[in-house]
C-alpha cells in the first residue's frame, strides 16, 4: 500500500481565496478597447457576485502578459488564469459557484445563452473595432497603439487588425455590412430581453455567470463613446436590459471599495439612469 492519497489532491484548489488576488487588463482611460473592456468587466462582475475580492491592475502590455494572449487574466496565489470560462472553472474548484443551484436543463440553457453572447455581441464588438473603417481610424488604431512609440504603435495595430480580420473571414463575417452586424446585435438583445422578462436575473432571484457576461458586454456598450450611437441604441431599445445593467451596477459596483480601483471607477455617479 505505498500509494500516497495526497497525490490525488490539488492543493491550489483547496487554498482559500487570497486577499491580494489581481485582475490584469490594459490601461483603462487611453488604451483598452470595447471588447476587452467588456470581457474584463464580465469577470469583475462574476467575482463580485461570488464575493471574491480582486484588485484591478492596468498594464499597457497586459495582452502580451496573458498566457492565452487574451484579457483579462487573474493572478491568484501562483496561478494565472485568463478569460471568463476558465476563471469560472478555477473559482468553482475553490468552492465558489453561482450556478450550482441550476438543474441540468437550466445549465444547458445558460451555456447556450453564453455562447450566443460570445458569438454575437463579442464578435460584433470585434467587427466594429477592426472592420469598420471610421472606428478603426478614429478609435481603434490610436488607442491600441497608444503605449508604444512610432512606428511600433502602427505595426502592432495593423498586426492585430490582420489577425481579427482573418478570424472574421473564417467565421463568415468579413463580407457583412455594418447594418447586418447591427441587426445581429438587435436579434441577440431581443433574445436576451425575452429570456430575462421581468425577472431581476436570467434565472430569477440569483445571478449566475450568464448575468455577469451579459452585464459586462451591455454595460460597456451603453457607456462607451464610439463614432456613432448606433450600437448603444440597439441595447437601449430594450428597457429591461438597461434596467438589468443598472441593477447590477448598483448592487455590485457602486460604493464598494471607495479607495480601490477595482470597483468605483466604473462610474463617477450613476452612468445608467
Amino acid at each position: 500500500m505505498s500509494h500516497n492519497f495526497f497525490e490525488d489532491i490539488d492543493f491550489s484548489a483547496a487554498e482559500p481565496w487570497p486577499e491580494n488576488a489581481a485582475l490584469y487588463q490594459q490601461m483603462k482611460e487611453e488604451q483598452i478597447l470595447l471588447s476587452d473592456n467588456a470581457s474584463s468587466l464580465a469577470v469583475q462582475a462574476f467575482l463580485q457576485m461570488c464575493s471574491l475580492p480582486v484588485q484591478v491592475v492596468c498594464r499597457p502590455n497586459a495582452e502580451y502578459m496573458s498566457p492565452s494572449g487574451k484579457v483579462p487574466f487573474i493572478h491568484v496565489g501562483n496561478q494565472v488564469v485568463s478569460e471568463l470560462g476558465p476563471i469560472v472553472q478555477f473559482v468553482k474548484a475553490k468552492g465558489h459557484s453561482l450556478s450550482d443551484g441550476l438543474d441540468e436543463v437550466q445549465k444547458a440553457e445558460m451555456k447556450a445563452y453564453m455562447e450566443l453572447v460570445n458569438n454575437m455581441l463579442l464578435t460584433a464588438e470585434l467587427y466594429l473595432q477592426w472592420c469598420d473603417d471610421a472606428t478603426v481610424e478614429e478609435i481603434t488604431h490610436p488607442r491600441y497603439g497608444s503605449p508604444y512609440p512610432w512606428p511600433l504603435n502602427r505595426i502592432l495595430a495593423y498586426q492585430k487588425q490582420w489577425e481579427v480580420r482573418r478570424k472574421m473571414k473564417a467565421i463568415g463575417w468579413a463580407g457583412k455590412s455594418l447594418e447586418q452586424v447591427l441587426e445581429d446585435v438587435d436579434q441577440c438583445c431581443q433574445a436576451l430581453s425575452q429570456r430575462l422578462g421581468t425577472q431581476p436575473y436570467f434565472f430569477n432571484k440569483l445571478p449566475t455567470e450568464l448575468d455577469a457576461l451579459v452585464f459586462g458586454h451591455l454595460f460597456t456598450i451603453l457607456t462607451t463613446q464610439l463614432t456613432s450611437d448606433e450600437l448603444s441604441e440597439k441595447v437601449k431599445n430594450y428597457s429591461n436590459l438597461v434596467a438589468f445593467c443598472r441593477r447590477i451596477e448598483q448592487q455590485y459596483f457602486e460604493g464598494r471599495d471607495k479607495d480601490s480601483s477595482s470597483t468605483s471607477r466604473f462610474s463617477k455617479g450613476p452612468l445608467l439612469r
